[in-house]
């Protein structure tokens, strides 16, 4: 006899998840949407990369996120002489237990900046795979768990490229979206200038927790049970499709970036307060689920431009593919 599914609490997932946004925005102002993805993305359990150019908040956004869920975070700066231990941790030989010991790195945190990820070598950030894709680490044989709920927020600027190593498309993969933040409109600015005691610096921002942990794990078991009706599911597959028969693409999204696409799109409905998914939920995800996971054949020497290009084409498939009704 199977047992019966608990329902969806969504009302009350949106009041908690509107608190988690509100507190974010009183210091990422004018960002609305990006805030909305991020949460989008945590609900998800995914990972996200924010790429843009420097100073324009994306440190600052995960330490925001990271400070308004009462859960642990750490911070790694990627170098090109960092190492794999130095993200995983090592095992040390323990003199008076005569015995190895594994003493923990960084990535054993709820949420972790990976701040400059492209500018360590691509051995240490082929340390990340395995924990990305499957929440573990595995050391001399050994595997540890890292928690939950677990998620990475990197950071890259997609315009000094030197000095850089670029992310494999298989790390690529394991990120649910990538965002950009983009300058803040005018008043945003000025306002951000009119802060007293601002240094540029999050490390002096004042913001402390409205959601635990647990409220955190418990939407994450929630997002997978949220109602997909089967209109829904063939939207999903026409978008991947499309992507499948571009000549612009050198390939398309694989079955793992089909899946990414359906879970953002409950991630979403539960944000908005809903059990179940309608087309806007799967068109408001669909670009930034997608971009990174997607190369043009005649690839654009500017990375700016080749990014532009690939959403202009994920765009059209919004406009021409019909929505179920």
């Amino acid at each position: 006899m199977s047992t019966p599914t608990k329902p969806i609490p969504a009302p009350r997932i949106k009041e908690t998840l509107d608190k988690l946004r509100s507190n974010i925005t009183t210091v990422i102002r004018g960002k609305d949407e990006v805030v909305r993805q991020v949460v989008v993305s945590l609900v998800a359990g995914g990972h996200v990369l924010i790429e843009d150019l420097p100073g324009v908040g994306k440190t600052t956004l995960a330490y925001c996120l990271a400070r308004s869920v009462d859960c642990s975070f750490s911070r790694i700066q990627f170098t090109s002489d960092l190492l794999p231990s130095d993200v995983i941790g090592v095992s040390i030989y323990d003199e008076q237990l005569k015995e190895f010991i594994f003493k923990k790195g960084p990535i054993f945190s709820n949420i972790v900046l990976a701040d400059e990820i492209n500018r360590t070598t691509p051995k240490t950030q082929s340390s990340l795979l395995e924990v990305m894709d499957r929440g573990k680490v595995s050391v001399d044989g050994q595997t540890y768990a890292v928690g939950a709920p677990f998620a990475v927020f990197a950071t890259q600027n997609p315009v000094d490229y030197e000095g850089t190593f670029p992310l494999p498309e298989s790390q690529m993969d394991r990120f649910l979206m990538r965002l950009q933040m983009g300058y803040p409109e005018y008043d945003d600015e000025l306002e951000i200038l009119s802060r007293n005691g601002s240094r540029g610096s999050y490390d002096t921002i004042d913001i402390g927790p409205v959601v635990t942990k647990k409220e955190v794990q418990e939407i994450q078991h929630f997002t997978p049970q949220v109602f997909v009706e089967e209109s829904i599911l063939h939207y999903i597959l026409k978008l991947v499709q499309a992507t499948r028969t571009e000549s612009e693409f050198q390939a398309g999204v694989s079955t793992r970036g089909t899946l990414a696409l359906k879970l953002a799109a409950q991630a979403s409905a539960l944000v908005e307060g809903r059990g179940f998914v309608i087309p806007e939920d799967v068109s408001s995800v669909f670009t930034n689920v997608f971009t990174h996971r997607l190369n043009l054949r005649r690839q654009s020497s500017d990375p700016l431009e080749e990014r532009r290009q690939v959403e202009g084409i994920l765009n059209r498939f919004l406009e021409t593919i019909p929505t179920p009704t």
